[in-house]
Protein backbone atom coordinates (compact mmCIF):
# COMPACT_ATOMS: atom_id res chain seq x y z
CA UNK A 1 0.00 0.00 0.00
CA UNK A 2 1.40 2.99 -0.96
CA UNK A 3 1.21 6.60 0.76
CA UNK A 4 -1.34 8.01 -1.18
CA UNK A 5 -3.81 5.63 -0.66
CA UNK A 6 -2.99 4.71 2.80
CA UNK A 7 -4.16 8.75 2.99
CA UNK A 8 -7.57 7.58 1.13
CA UNK A 9 -8.02 5.42 3.63
CA UNK A 10 -7.39 7.38 6.55
CA UNK A 11 -9.40 10.44 5.61
CA UNK A 12 -12.10 7.93 4.70
CA UNK A 13 -12.04 6.72 8.27
CA UNK A 14 -12.08 10.41 9.41
CA UNK A 15 -15.31 11.32 7.50
CA UNK A 16 -17.37 7.77 8.58
CA UNK A 17 -16.20 8.84 12.07
CA UNK A 18 -17.64 12.55 11.98
CA UNK A 19 -20.88 10.96 10.29
CA UNK A 20 -21.64 8.46 13.10
CA UNK A 21 -20.57 10.41 15.84
CA UNK A 22 -22.01 14.29 14.64
CA UNK A 23 -24.30 12.26 12.91
CA UNK A 24 -26.28 11.71 15.80
CA UNK A 25 -25.75 15.54 17.28
CA UNK A 26 -27.65 16.06 14.15
CA UNK A 27 -30.23 13.91 14.12
CA UNK A 28 -31.19 15.04 17.72
CA UNK A 29 -31.35 18.60 16.55
CA UNK A 30 -33.17 17.95 13.88
CA UNK A 31 -36.07 16.09 15.49
CA UNK A 32 -35.86 17.98 18.55
CA UNK A 33 -39.41 19.54 17.98
CA UNK A 34 -40.77 15.77 17.10
CA UNK A 35 -39.31 14.32 19.78
CA UNK A 36 -39.31 16.65 22.20
CA UNK A 37 -42.82 18.12 23.34
CA UNK A 38 -42.46 19.19 26.82
CA UNK A 39 -39.94 21.50 28.12
CA UNK A 40 -38.54 18.41 30.17
CA UNK A 41 -37.92 16.86 26.99
CA UNK A 42 -36.06 19.34 25.21
CA UNK A 43 -34.00 20.02 28.48
CA UNK A 44 -32.90 16.04 28.10
CA UNK A 45 -32.47 15.94 24.28
CA UNK A 46 -29.70 18.91 24.60
CA UNK A 47 -28.43 17.40 27.73
CA UNK A 48 -28.08 13.93 25.81
CA UNK A 49 -25.71 15.53 23.13
CA UNK A 50 -24.36 19.10 25.64
CA UNK A 51 -20.92 16.77 27.10
CA UNK A 52 -19.51 15.24 23.30
CA UNK A 53 -21.06 17.41 20.58
CA UNK A 54 -18.34 19.80 20.88
CA UNK A 55 -15.80 16.51 20.88
CA UNK A 56 -18.05 15.47 17.84
CA UNK A 57 -17.24 17.98 15.59
CA UNK A 58 -13.37 17.31 15.87
CA UNK A 59 -13.79 14.41 13.62
CA UNK A 60 -14.64 17.25 10.93
CA UNK A 61 -11.89 19.65 11.63
CA UNK A 62 -9.49 16.98 11.70
CA UNK A 63 -10.48 15.42 8.42
CA UNK A 64 -10.71 18.89 6.82
CA UNK A 65 -7.29 19.86 8.13
CA UNK A 66 -5.75 16.08 6.60
CA UNK A 67 -8.07 16.80 3.33
CA UNK A 68 -5.74 20.09 3.05
CA UNK A 69 -2.37 18.35 4.20
CA UNK A 70 -2.82 15.67 2.15
CA UNK A 71 -4.56 16.24 -0.80
CA UNK A 72 -4.53 20.10 -1.05
CA UNK A 73 -6.03 20.79 -4.92
CA UNK A 74 -8.58 18.30 -3.69
CA UNK A 75 -9.54 21.26 -0.44
CA UNK A 76 -9.40 23.88 -3.05
CA UNK A 77 -11.58 22.64 -5.36
CA UNK A 78 -14.18 21.62 -2.82
CA UNK A 79 -14.06 24.65 -0.91
CA UNK A 80 -13.74 27.34 -3.48
CA UNK A 81 -16.53 25.18 -5.57
CA UNK A 82 -19.31 24.75 -2.55
CA UNK A 83 -18.13 27.89 -0.75
CA UNK A 84 -21.70 29.04 -0.33
CA UNK A 85 -22.95 26.24 0.43
CA UNK A 86 -19.80 25.62 2.84
CA UNK A 87 -21.03 28.93 4.51
CA UNK A 88 -24.64 28.02 5.35
CA UNK A 89 -23.08 24.69 6.74
CA UNK A 90 -20.78 26.92 9.54
CA UNK A 91 -23.58 29.76 10.20
CA UNK A 92 -25.45 26.51 11.19
CA UNK A 93 -22.89 24.59 13.11
CA UNK A 94 -22.12 28.00 15.31
CA UNK A 95 -26.05 28.66 15.59
CA UNK A 96 -26.27 24.79 17.13
CA UNK A 97 -22.76 25.27 19.34
CA UNK A 98 -24.60 28.43 20.67
CA UNK A 99 -28.25 26.99 21.14
CA UNK A 100 -26.53 23.44 22.76
CA UNK A 101 -24.17 26.26 25.31
CA UNK A 102 -27.17 28.72 26.30
CA UNK A 103 -30.11 27.27 25.73
CA UNK A 104 -29.72 26.61 29.57
CA UNK A 105 -28.14 29.93 30.42
CA UNK A 106 -30.82 32.39 29.18
CA UNK A 107 -33.36 33.49 31.13
CA UNK A 108 -37.19 33.43 29.65
CA UNK A 109 -39.29 31.84 27.42
CA UNK A 110 -38.47 33.58 24.31
CA UNK A 111 -34.99 33.59 24.43
CA UNK A 112 -35.32 29.45 25.44
CA UNK A 113 -37.08 29.31 22.50
CA UNK A 114 -35.27 31.07 19.68
CA UNK A 115 -32.42 29.25 21.10
CA UNK A 116 -34.32 25.89 20.02
CA UNK A 117 -34.86 27.09 16.91
CA UNK A 118 -31.09 27.89 16.24
CA UNK A 119 -30.54 24.16 17.40
CA UNK A 120 -33.19 22.81 14.81
CA UNK A 121 -32.16 25.21 12.09
CA UNK A 122 -28.24 24.64 13.08
CA UNK A 123 -28.90 21.12 12.16
CA UNK A 124 -30.96 20.66 9.83
CA UNK A 125 -28.92 22.44 7.12
CA UNK A 126 -25.79 21.18 7.90
CA UNK A 127 -27.54 17.14 7.81
CA UNK A 128 -28.74 18.22 4.41
CA UNK A 129 -26.37 19.43 2.54
CA UNK A 130 -23.19 17.05 3.93
CA UNK A 131 -25.07 14.90 1.62
CA UNK A 132 -26.11 17.28 -1.17
CA UNK A 133 -21.98 17.85 -1.50
CA UNK A 134 -21.29 14.70 -1.29
CA UNK A 135 -23.64 13.87 -4.56
CA UNK A 136 -22.22 16.47 -6.54
CA UNK A 137 -18.54 14.91 -5.82
CA UNK A 138 -19.76 11.72 -6.92
CA UNK A 139 -21.91 12.74 -9.90
CA UNK A 140 -18.77 14.96 -11.19
CA UNK A 141 -18.93 19.02 -11.64
CA UNK A 142 -16.88 21.07 -13.80
CA UNK A 143 -13.46 21.77 -13.34
CA UNK A 144 -10.78 24.36 -14.68
CA UNK A 145 -8.24 22.07 -16.45
CA UNK A 146 -5.57 25.17 -15.39
CA UNK A 147 -6.65 26.48 -12.01
CA UNK A 148 -8.37 23.50 -11.24
CA UNK A 149 -11.26 25.26 -9.98
CA UNK A 150 -15.00 24.96 -10.09
CA UNK A 151 -16.63 26.63 -13.00
CA UNK A 152 -20.12 26.08 -12.28
CA UNK A 153 -23.25 27.89 -10.55
CA UNK A 154 -24.16 27.07 -6.90
CA UNK A 155 -27.63 26.39 -8.69
CA UNK A 156 -25.90 23.58 -10.36
CA UNK A 157 -25.18 21.67 -7.58
CA UNK A 158 -28.82 21.49 -6.65
CA UNK A 159 -29.79 18.84 -9.43
CA UNK A 160 -31.40 15.96 -8.59
CA UNK A 161 -29.31 13.29 -8.04
CA UNK A 162 -27.59 15.58 -5.47
CA UNK A 163 -30.69 16.58 -3.84
CA UNK A 164 -31.47 12.77 -3.40
CA UNK A 165 -28.47 12.31 -2.02
CA UNK A 166 -28.82 14.47 0.34
CA UNK A 167 -32.19 13.50 1.32
CA UNK A 168 -30.66 9.91 1.76
CA UNK A 169 -28.08 11.50 4.30
CA UNK A 170 -30.71 13.59 6.17
CA UNK A 171 -32.32 10.36 6.86
CA UNK A 172 -29.24 8.36 7.69
CA UNK A 173 -29.05 10.85 10.39
CA UNK A 174 -32.29 10.87 11.30
CA UNK A 175 -32.18 7.12 12.32
CA UNK A 176 -28.65 8.05 13.76
CA UNK A 177 -29.80 10.43 16.44
CA UNK A 178 -33.20 8.52 16.86
CA UNK A 179 -30.85 5.06 17.82
CA UNK A 180 -29.11 7.67 20.28
CA UNK A 181 -32.22 9.09 21.49
CA UNK A 182 -33.35 5.25 22.34
CA UNK A 183 -30.14 5.05 24.26
CA UNK A 184 -30.08 7.99 26.59
CA UNK A 185 -33.52 8.13 27.86
CA UNK A 186 -36.34 6.76 28.85
CA UNK A 187 -40.49 6.92 29.13
CA UNK A 188 -42.70 8.77 26.23
CA UNK A 189 -39.60 10.81 24.66
CA UNK A 190 -37.62 6.64 24.03
CA UNK A 191 -41.04 5.05 23.25
CA UNK A 192 -41.08 8.18 20.57
CA UNK A 193 -37.73 7.72 19.26
CA UNK A 194 -38.26 4.04 18.70
CA UNK A 195 -41.31 5.00 16.33
CA UNK A 196 -39.04 7.28 14.77
CA UNK A 197 -36.47 4.80 13.85
CA UNK A 198 -38.80 2.08 12.60
CA UNK A 199 -40.06 4.83 10.29
CA UNK A 200 -36.47 6.14 9.43
CA UNK A 201 -35.16 2.64 8.64
CA UNK A 202 -37.75 1.25 6.24
CA UNK A 203 -37.26 5.08 4.76
CA UNK A 204 -33.67 4.77 4.76
CA UNK A 205 -33.85 1.56 2.40
CA UNK A 206 -36.63 2.80 0.42
CA UNK A 207 -34.15 5.79 -0.84
CA UNK A 208 -31.23 4.31 -0.43
CA UNK A 209 -32.22 1.43 -2.95
CA UNK A 210 -33.33 4.50 -5.03
CA UNK A 211 -30.35 6.86 -4.97
CA UNK A 212 -28.82 3.29 -6.66
CA UNK A 213 -30.69 3.19 -9.48
CA UNK A 214 -30.41 6.64 -9.62
CA UNK A 215 -26.64 6.82 -9.28
CA UNK A 216 -26.56 4.07 -12.34
CA UNK A 217 -27.97 6.84 -14.33
CA UNK A 218 -26.63 9.74 -13.26
CA UNK A 219 -23.03 8.34 -12.39
CA UNK A 220 -22.33 4.93 -14.34
CA UNK A 221 -18.91 5.74 -13.77
CA UNK A 222 -19.86 4.56 -9.68
CA UNK A 223 -19.90 0.80 -11.22
CA UNK A 224 -16.96 0.39 -12.68
CA UNK A 225 -15.13 -0.97 -9.78
CA UNK A 226 -17.75 -3.14 -9.11
CA UNK A 227 -17.78 -4.99 -12.22
CA UNK A 228 -14.21 -5.26 -11.82
CA UNK A 229 -14.26 -6.71 -8.20
CA UNK A 230 -17.33 -8.13 -7.58
CA UNK A 231 -16.41 -8.62 -3.89
CA UNK A 232 -16.65 -5.03 -3.52
CA UNK A 233 -20.25 -5.56 -3.52
CA UNK A 234 -19.97 -7.20 0.05
CA UNK A 235 -19.90 -3.29 1.14
CA UNK A 236 -23.82 -2.62 0.16
CA UNK A 237 -24.86 -5.80 1.66
CA UNK A 238 -23.53 -5.02 4.78
CA UNK A 239 -25.12 -1.66 4.37
CA UNK A 240 -28.74 -4.27 3.47
CA UNK A 241 -27.63 -6.11 6.76
CA UNK A 242 -27.15 -3.35 8.79
CA UNK A 243 -30.66 -2.60 7.92
CA UNK A 244 -32.49 -5.27 8.59
CA UNK A 245 -30.95 -5.90 12.15
CA UNK A 246 -32.98 -2.43 12.94
CA UNK A 247 -36.43 -3.59 13.30
CA UNK A 248 -35.44 -6.67 14.94
CA UNK A 249 -33.12 -5.43 17.59
CA UNK A 250 -35.76 -2.76 18.54
CA UNK A 251 -38.36 -5.39 19.03
CA UNK A 252 -35.80 -7.59 21.27
CA UNK A 253 -34.78 -4.56 23.16
CA UNK A 254 -31.08 -4.60 22.19
CA UNK A 255 -30.84 -0.24 22.19
CA UNK A 256 -26.82 -0.65 21.96
CA UNK A 257 -26.76 -2.72 19.75
CA UNK A 258 -29.52 -0.71 17.54
CA UNK A 259 -27.20 2.22 17.74
CA UNK A 260 -24.15 -0.03 16.04
CA UNK A 261 -26.25 -1.54 13.38
CA UNK A 262 -27.36 2.39 12.61
CA UNK A 263 -23.73 3.47 12.82
CA UNK A 264 -22.86 0.45 10.79
CA UNK A 265 -25.37 1.03 8.29
CA UNK A 266 -23.96 4.88 7.87
CA UNK A 267 -20.24 3.64 7.58
CA UNK A 268 -20.81 1.27 5.26
CA UNK A 269 -22.82 3.49 3.00
CA UNK A 270 -20.19 5.82 3.18
CA UNK A 271 -18.09 3.07 2.30
CA UNK A 272 -20.11 1.83 -0.62
CA UNK A 273 -19.58 5.38 -2.23
CA UNK A 274 -15.52 5.36 -1.46
CA UNK A 275 -15.18 2.13 -3.16
CA UNK A 276 -16.96 3.73 -6.30
CA UNK A 277 -14.67 6.70 -6.88
CA UNK A 278 -11.00 5.48 -5.84
CA UNK A 279 -8.93 6.13 -6.96
CA UNK A 280 -10.85 9.52 -7.50
CA UNK A 281 -11.55 12.05 -4.77
CA UNK A 282 -13.58 14.58 -7.28
CA UNK A 283 -15.13 13.25 -10.33
CA UNK A 284 -15.47 15.94 -12.71
CA UNK A 285 -17.58 16.19 -16.00
CA UNK A 286 -14.60 15.45 -17.87
CA UNK A 287 -12.97 12.80 -16.65
CA UNK A 288 -9.78 13.62 -18.10
CA UNK A 289 -9.81 16.42 -14.88
CA UNK A 290 -10.44 14.06 -12.44
CA UNK A 291 -9.11 14.93 -9.03
CA UNK A 292 -7.08 11.51 -8.20
CA UNK A 293 -5.01 10.47 -5.15
CA UNK A 294 -2.45 11.01 -6.92
CA UNK A 295 -2.64 13.97 -9.38
CA UNK A 296 -4.01 16.14 -6.75
CA UNK A 297 -1.73 15.14 -4.02
CA UNK A 298 1.13 16.62 -1.64
CA UNK A 299 4.90 15.68 -1.81
CA UNK A 300 5.68 12.12 -0.89
CA UNK A 301 7.52 13.97 1.91
CA UNK A 302 4.66 15.67 3.08
CA UNK A 303 2.40 12.62 2.75
CA UNK A 304 4.90 10.42 5.02
CA UNK A 305 5.64 13.14 8.05
CA UNK A 306 2.31 13.45 8.31
CA UNK A 307 1.16 9.96 8.32
CA UNK A 308 3.46 9.86 11.36
CA UNK A 309 1.63 12.83 13.21
CA UNK A 310 -1.71 10.88 12.41
CA UNK A 311 -0.42 8.00 13.39
CA UNK A 312 0.32 9.39 16.99
CA UNK A 313 -2.81 12.05 16.75
CA UNK A 314 -5.66 9.66 16.28
CA UNK A 315 -5.43 7.36 18.80
CA UNK A 316 -5.05 10.04 21.11
CA UNK A 317 -8.23 11.88 20.01
CA UNK A 318 -10.05 8.01 20.06
CA UNK A 319 -8.84 7.43 23.65
CA UNK A 320 -10.46 10.91 24.76
CA UNK A 321 -13.52 10.60 22.96
CA UNK A 322 -13.84 6.93 24.31
CA UNK A 323 -13.15 8.49 28.09
CA UNK A 324 -15.65 11.05 27.25
CA UNK A 325 -18.31 8.70 26.51
CA UNK A 326 -17.86 6.53 29.34
CA UNK A 327 -17.63 9.58 31.96
CA UNK A 328 -20.68 10.82 30.63
CA UNK A 329 -22.56 7.43 30.11
CA UNK A 330 -26.20 6.38 31.48
CA UNK A 331 -29.30 8.23 30.88
CA UNK A 332 -29.69 12.39 30.31
CA UNK A 333 -32.02 13.96 32.35
CA UNK A 334 -33.28 17.65 31.98
CA UNK A 335 -31.88 18.98 34.88
CA UNK A 336 -28.52 21.41 34.36
CA UNK A 337 -26.27 19.48 36.51
CA UNK A 338 -27.28 16.22 33.75
CA UNK A 339 -24.31 18.17 31.86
Amino acid sequence: MDLNIAWFLLIGVLIIGYAILDGFDLGVGTLFYVLGKTDDEKKTLINSIGPVWDGNEVWLLTGGGALFAAFPLVYATVFSGFYLAMMLVLFGLIFRAVAVEYYFKLEGDNLQSLMGKMFFVGSLVPALLFGVAVGNVVKGIPIDPVTTDYTGSFFALLNPYALLLGVVGLVAFLLQGSAYTILKTEGELQARAKKLAHIFCWSLLVLWIAGGIAGKIAAPHLFDNYGLYPVLYLIPLLTLASMGLIPILLKMGHYGKVFLASSSAMATMILTLCAGIFPNWVIATNPAYNLTIYNASSSPLTLKIMLIIALIGVPIVLLYTGYVYYVFRGKADPHRQGY
